[in-house]
């Protein structure tokens, strides 16, 4: 019953929500990939909203329930029937009566399962496609028959984008480059790679000295743009997964002939969403680099070799959770993981059963035993934390969605009060599961 009821209400908001780009004809950036697809579409969204009136998919909905809800400008029902009559009712109304209606709509479109990009695109076609980085196993990949398979599931989205649109793909991504081939569209590139249109470099770190030891606060990096370099700084974040978005953020201003200087200065005023490789004070005089959000093997290297890189007085405690649904890949990809850790960290908490097989691999590279703890949740991690963390710990941590290591975060936070501000999944939905 709840599944029919579930196939009702997106069959009416979806109808709803074709009236509604029927009526209005917004332009749509669509932004699609397996890593970095949320942030991205944060980015774009800061550099249009400095010249045009835009909105953006809230979070992460990306799915057939959330891009309708997102143009229908709606929040998730959830399970509350109300809810769901209310969001029914105001599709409606911008359907019959005139409204104001965003020049630009922002949509995250992800693929959960075979079939969910194609039946979205048999109603989408956008203006501008973004596609991020896919990573050697992408995430959702188990449900699947192959990583080719999720990836031309992903291809949907480009083949529905109109002829006269824009292509805006990850040169540092060989998959994502394949595209390029088959789109008819014009096609910016953003990377690290010096082939591409938009480029990054001199990406440094930003440190700060708290009760004389030394953190991390943030980064730098400059944008080059045919002969131009001008400086990016953000605060209060560490990584690539922080530079690409803002890269891609730019090509998508150039596309729309927006002045470089003030995409520049829109950049400025990014906040990324939390959960995402953002820094947080810890409890003894110590920094959390929250990166709770999800895990796909992908972003867990890369959120290692920013602990790798940065140089503190303390200690390096990697904290991570299962990467769930990566299928028949799942305890190669844990083993690899663990062998990373071992390369950077100077402890190991490994959550979940999963995770296991990153134990072991870090202590068959030779990590020592007494700094590698394992438990089954988060918030006993987190308990653990608490008591064993010292001034001048940095301490990353991260898991899948499922295995909700904000938990662990709120454990350890100097500040646990502002947790609603700054952790993910503090809604009453999530808390009760």
């Amino acid at each position: 019953m709840k599944n029919i009821l579930k196939k009702i209400i997106i069959y009416k908001i979806t109808t709803l929500a074709r009236l509604v780009l029927l009526k209005y004809k917004p332009k749509i950036v669509a932004v699609t990939g397996n890593v970095g697809k949320t942030s991205t579409k944060d980015a774009i969204y800061t550099v249009l909203s400095s010249e045009f009136f835009v909105r953006k998919s809230e979070k992460s909905f990306n799915s057939d329930i959330g891009v309708p809800l997102t143009i229908l400008g709606c929040h998730n029902g959830w399970s509350n029937p109300i809810l769901w009559i209310k969001i029914i009712i105001r599709g409606i109304e911008l359907v019959v009566f005139k409204n104001k209606y965003p020049q630009w709509l922002v949509l995250e479109v992800g693929a959960d399962r075979p079939g969910d990009i194609k039946n979205i695109t048999e109603w989408i076609k956008p203006d501008v496609v973004v596609v991020t980085r896919f990573g050697e196993v992408p995430v959702h990949v188990e449900n699947f028959k192959s990583r080719d398979e999720l990836i031309a599931e992903k291809g949907y989205l480009v083949s529905a984008l109109k002829n006269d649109g824009t292509l805006i793909l990850n040169q540092d991504d060989t998959d994502v480059m394949k595209f390029k081939e088959k789109a008819k569209a014009k096609c910016l590139t953003f990377g690290v790679s010096s082939e591409a249109d938009i480029v990054s470099s001199n990406n440094t770190i930003i440190y700060e000295k708290i009760e004389k030891k030394s953190f991390p606060k943030g980064l730098n990096f400059k944008v080059n743009v045919d002969g131009n370099c001008l400086p990016v700084n953000l605060e209060n974040v560490l990584g690539e997964q922080h530079i690409q978005p803002i890269l891609a953020g730019v090509a998508m201003g150039i596309s729309q002939q927006m002045n470089l200087i003030k995409i520049i200065e829109a950049t400025q005023s990014h906040v990324p969403q939390c959960g995402r490789m953002n820094l947080i004070q810890g409890v003894k005089n110590t920094l959390i680099i929250d990166d709770t959000y999800n895990a796909a093997p992908l972003a867990v290297t890369l959120a290692i070799e920013t602990l790798k890189k940065i140089k503190i007085t303390g200690r390096k405690i990697v904290v991570l959770g299962d990467m769930l649904e990566l299928g028949k890949f799942s305890a190669e990809e844990h083993r690899k993981i663990g062998l990373r850790v071992a390369s950077c960290a100077d402890i190991f908490v490994s959550v979940g059963l999963r995770m296991q097989a990153g134990m072991e691999s870090a202590i068959s590279a030779g990590m020592a035993l007494k700094n590698i703890f394992e438990f089954e949740d988060s918030k006993c991690a987190g308990e653990f934390l608490q008591q064993y963390i010292e001034s001048g710990d940095v301490i990353l941590i991260k898991g899948s969605q499922g295995m909700r290591m904000e938990r662990a975060v709120v454990e350890i936070m100097a500040h646990p009060e502002n947790k609603d501000s700054l952790l993910v999944r503090q809604e009453l939905e999530w808390q009760k599961r």
